[in-house]
Parts: structure tokens; C-alpha cells; sequence
């Protein structure tokens, strides 16, 4: 998937694109790319960073269901072969819808066709919808279509829904909503090393920035995506501020099952699969051992048949 994070000088031109902020890439969001798939046109995706509700609010509490590496891993994996992930600044978010379809879309990309979703807003001031693409989008250039909202049996599918579902420690109905498992991103940092004394080395990945599932501990797919030991794996996570052993931030630690090696520093993808049960603080270190060999079993059989 090529990349650009600018709208100017930009030397692909005709893609077809959807345009939103995609966080999570769910299945609302694919029912939008899908609709921008066009026969000899290369399917592109125009997105922002920082998501613009960061910009506006940056001291809100976190939100995002993925950082911007997750994001590229999922969109590139559907198929997306350019992504524009335009820089929000104060630039940017100063024009207004005409400026923005003219001078970003239209002479900026010049793309070829533009798919949104149906709730779409842009501009300064939020004044452009589907109805202004629709009416400005030809003179330059592209042609529009639009994807109505998509829903489940609980309602439309949507980030904040999705939120609510691994809030609640359900990452399965998060699923149904995403089309795919929940996963969080990173690279592996190195932790205190209180696993591998305890008989359980994990893999620490940082969760800033980020919306918190459910704290806890979790069957997880674990997929090391650089480096040598590159490859697919099952274990156990727990995501959380390790009560027993005081208070600490948050991050997310993965027990990789039958692994040996080195992971500091790859880039890893954690598929949170099922929730197993919340954080807790142990009176010893031999009940918390104890406690782990349990969820490593209970771990291995959720994921036989996940």
C-alpha cells in the first residue's frame, strides 16, 4: 500500500477513494471502501491525523480503537492500495467545504471517484455533507456515491458501539461489529521482567492513547508481524495496571504460548478473543501463579475452537 501524507505534488492520480476516519475499520467502514471499488481505478482511502476529535478536544479522555499503525495494518489487509492520511492541522481543518473538495480532492489528489458514508460531514464549521459532494464533486473532476448506514441487531455499527462492547468485556460482539477480532498494535517494549521470573515471559506493548477494553485477562491471537520469529501464535493477555504488584499504567502483556526467543522490539498485532476474567490483586506470588497456569488453560481451550 503506498502512502502520502500530504495533498500536494502527489504523483498517483484517478484513485477512487472512500474518505472518513475509519477508526476501527469496521464493517460500516468496509461498506464504504467497497463502494469506492472501481474497475481500473486504484482504491484508495483519505484519512487524518491526528483524528480530528483529538485535534479539537486533546484533552478528552482516549478514544481511539486504534493508533494510526493498526489502522494501516487493517486497510492495507482489505485490499487499499494508496492511502492518503492527510495531517489535520489547523491548516487543514480552516477550510471550508469548498475549499477542501476543490483544492484537497479535486486539484490536491485528483482523484476519480469519491464514496462516503451517508452521516458524512467536512469543512469548516462542519458545512459540507453528501449533498454538497454531490453538487460540487463533478466540476472537479470525480463523481460520488454514497453508502447508506449499515446495522446489526442492536442498531447502526459504530466506534462508539463498538467501545461500549469491549468496555463491557465483550470482545465477540465487538467482533460482529468489526468483521474482525478487536486487535491492538505495537511494539514490543521491555517491562520489568516480573514474568519471566514468575515462569511466564510476556510480551509488553503500550496501550496510550488508547480506548481501554475491559481490564482483565484475555484469550488472545498473537500475530508478530516483523522480525524473525514472524508468524501466528495463541496466548494469554492481561490487559491492566498490575494490582499485586502496586499501581502501574496500563499496558497489555502477553503470555505467547509454546515460544522461545527474543521479541523486543518487533511489531506485534494482539487479537483480543475472549474475555476470561477482571484484573484481580493476589495476597502471594504463589496464588498468582497459580491463578496464570489456570488462565493459560482455560486460554488454550477457548482458542481451540475460536
Amino acid at each position: 500500500m503506498q502512502i502520502f501524507e500530504r495533498y500536494t505534488d502527489i504523483p498517483l492520480r484517478g484513485a477512487s477513494v472512500a474518505m472518513g476516519n475509519f477508526d476501527g475499520v469496521h464493517l460500516g467502514h468496509r461498506s464504504v471502501i467497497d463502494l469506492a471499488r472501481r474497475e481500473g481505478a486504484p482504491l484508495g482511502v483519505v484519512s487524518f491525523e491526528p483524528h480530528p476529535r483529538s485535534f479539537f478536544a486533546p484533552d478528552a479522555p482516549p478514544f481511539r480503537l486504534m493508533n494510526k499503525a493498526a489502522k494501516r495494518h487493517r486497510l492495507a489487509k482489505i485490499g487499499v492500495e494508496v492511502l492518503y492520511d492527510l495531517p489535520f492541522d489547523k491548516a487543514l481543518s480552516s477550510l471550508s467545504a469548498l475549499e477542501f473538495t476543490r483544492d484537497v480532492l479535486g486539484a490536491g489528489l485528483g482523484i476519480s471517484h469519491l464514496a462516503v458514508g451517508a452521516d458524512f460531514r467536512f469543512g469548516k464549521g462542519r458545512g459540507g455533507d453528501v449533498d454538497f459532494l454531490q453538487k460540487h464533486g463533478p466540476a472537479q473532476g470525480f463523481s460520488v456515491s454514497v453508502a447508506p448506514l449499515i446495522s446489526g441487531e442492536n442498531g447502526p455499527y459504530s466506534s462508539t458501539a463498538i467501545r461500549a462492547a469491549l468496555a463491557a468485556g465483550q470482545p465477540e460482539e465487538a467482533a460482529k461489529m468489526l468483521g474482525h477480532w478487536h486487535r491492538i498494535d505495537g511494539v514490543v517494549e521491555q517491562g520489568d521482567q516480573r514474568g519471566r521470573e514468575l515462569g511466564f515471559p510476556t510480551a509488553n506493548i503500550s496501550v496510550e492513547g488508547l480506548h481501554l477494553p475491559r481490564l482483565g485477562v484475555y484469550a488472545v491471537e498473537f500475530d508478530v508481524l516483523t522480525g524473525p520469529h514472524k508468524g501466528h501464535y495463541h496466548g494469554a493477555a492481561s490487559l491492566g495496571i498490575r494490582p499485586t504488584f502496586g499501581r502501574n499504567s496500563p499496558n497489555l502483556e502477553t503470555y505467547v504460548f509454546d515460544f522461545e526467543g527474543d521479541l523486543y522490539g518487533a511489531e506485534v498485532s494482539v487479537a483480543l478473543v475472549s474475555f476470561q476474567r477482571p484484573e484481580l490483586k493476589f495476597d502471594s506470588l504463589d496464588a498468582l501463579i497459580e491463578q496464570m497456569h489456570k488462565d493459560c488453560e482455560i486460554s488454550r481451550e477457548i482458542l481451540k475452537n475460536a
